[in-house]
């Protein structure tokens, strides 16, 4: 079960994710202060249900709506609202509900039930991660599995995925944060490798080994002498 709270206000923030906590003790809960933010969350992650503030900083809730549905149209939206007028507006732009400030337990026990939601679905696999590559004056969203292997290359990187290479000008240890946690191994100071697209492991020059991708046979990706015993364990070998 994955989570967004949106809220440019702090307490309120840490006040719903304690209260989803107690009712979904596993969802993963990830928090924005800001219209930006939200979409840029919704561009990298699939979110099972979006919590969005209306009164945001930077920019309203109800403009952010169809932007959401269009980039994630199975997501269900939840307005946060202090003010009782905004009901209307809810089902007007077709949200799955709102609820109010300060928090009710009960009446958000009730709304999870409504988007059927319930503990059951903590039971359920991650949903499919997406991430935003921001290259040529636009951003591309794509399926992390999607994603082969990613190396620096200039001052950036380039994102080699099943269909085509991205350039982005972030460090490779970026990336690594962002993706270490999805099946992502620094096979190198230069290689960041999805394991699930590992096609083969082998003694190179000088007894060391490298690696050979899915897509990309015809590259050889070196890996750190300090990397192998880990790499193996990994790959189950």
């Amino acid at each position: 079960m994955r989570i967004a709270v949106i809220d440019d206000e702090r307490p309120a923030r840490s006040e719903l994710k304690h209260q989803l906590w107690e009712l979904l003790k596993d969802a993963q809960i990830d928090e924005g202060e800001s219209g930006a933010q939200a979409l840029e969350m919704a561009g990298e992650v699939c979110y099972d249900l979006f919590f969005l503030d209306i009164n945001l900083g930077d920019i309203n809730g109800t403009v952010l709506v169809n932007a959401l549905k269009n980039m994630q149209p199975a997501m269900k939206i939840v307005f946060v609202t202090a003010y009782s007028e905004y009901a209307v507006k809810a089902f007007e732009l077709e949200v799955e509900d709102y609820i109010m400030k300060p928090f009710d337990k009960k009446r958000l026990e009730k709304m999870l039930k409504k988007c059927k939601i319930t503990k059951k679905a903590e039971k359920g696999t991650d949903s499919v991660r997406r991430i935003a590559i921001n290259t040529e004056g636009k951003t591309i969203f794509k399926e992390v599995g999607d994603i082969v292997y990613i190396e620096t290359y200039n001052r950036g990187c380039m994102i080699h995925t099943v269909e085509n290479d991205y350039f982005e000008g972030k460090t490779i240890g970026e990336f690594e944060k962002k993706l270490g946690d999805m099946g992502f191994f620094r096979s190198q100071k230069s290689f960041l490798v999805n394991l699930n697209k590992v096609k083969e492991l082998f003694l190179w020059k000088n007894n060391s080994f490298a690696i050979k991708m899915e897509g990309y046979e015809k590259e050889i990706l070196p890996v750190g002498r300090e990397k192998i015993k880990v790499l193996r364990q990994l790959l189950g070998g």
